[in-house]
């Protein structure tokens, strides 16, 4: 069975800078009449890698050494606008495990939870020095460790911020509740048996 645990995870870094970056930037609404989310990856910030390229620019996400990037770094009300949970999908489909920044927008964040990436904050001093420090060193590899609380790369380190209730349930891998339900099988097998609306009705 799949490991869920999210205790750390470390790869290199994307950054996409700015603040406010809605879902429909980072998946447009197109995308929506999809029916599963396989495939959407390579859709993620469609529209702003096209009006980039457009006049000349990359998108981040196009940057060469980018590719194969496992950790976002983001400024503040990341994922806001709509509650449409093909954003962190396309996100996590690109090939991101975990994001790192100011702070998230709500819905955003919960279902970020619900598919298994650590949304972790950073103060706004910290983002800036750790954006600094990717855009010297596009190679270095960036560690999330949730058991520590620590965001790191080459010799820096910041304390990172999250819930408690949150960070326990990536560190038990306790985020997955179909997981959690299937691992547990017997026991609710035992309970439904136990309750009499389930068994012994006419």
């Amino acid at each position: 069975m799949q490991d869920t645990k999210r205790i750390a995870i470390s790869g290199r870094s994307v950054v996409v800078a700015g603040n406010d970056i809605d879902t429909d930037r980072i998946i447009p609404a197109r995308y929506l009449r999809t029916v599963v989310f396989d495939g959407l990856g390579e859709h993620v910030f469609e529209d702003d890698r096209a009006s980039l390229k457009a006049v000349g620019k990359v998108h981040p996400f196009d940057e060469p050494q980018n590719q194969g990037a496992e950790i976002l770094v983001v400024n503040k009300n990341f994922g806001c606008g709509s509650s449409r949970e093909h954003a962190p999908q396309a996100i996590m489909r690109w090939g991101i495990r975990a994001i790192v920044g100011e702070n998230f927008a709500e819905i955003f964040l919960g279902n970020c939870v619900a598919i298994g990436i650590p949304c972790c904050c950073l103060s706004h001093e910290d983002i800036q020095t750790l954006m600094n420090v990717i855009a010297a060193t596009p190679e270095a590899q960036v560690k999330v460790d949730l058991e520590q609380r620590l965001v790191s790369i080459s010799d820096k380190s910041f304390n990172l911020e999250m819930p408690e209730g949150m960070r326990q349930q990536f560190i038990t891998g306790r985020w997955d509740s179909t997981t959690e339900l299937l691992e547990n099988v017997e026991a609710i097998k035992a309970r439904v048996a136990s309750l009499g609306y389930f068994t012994k009705f006419a």
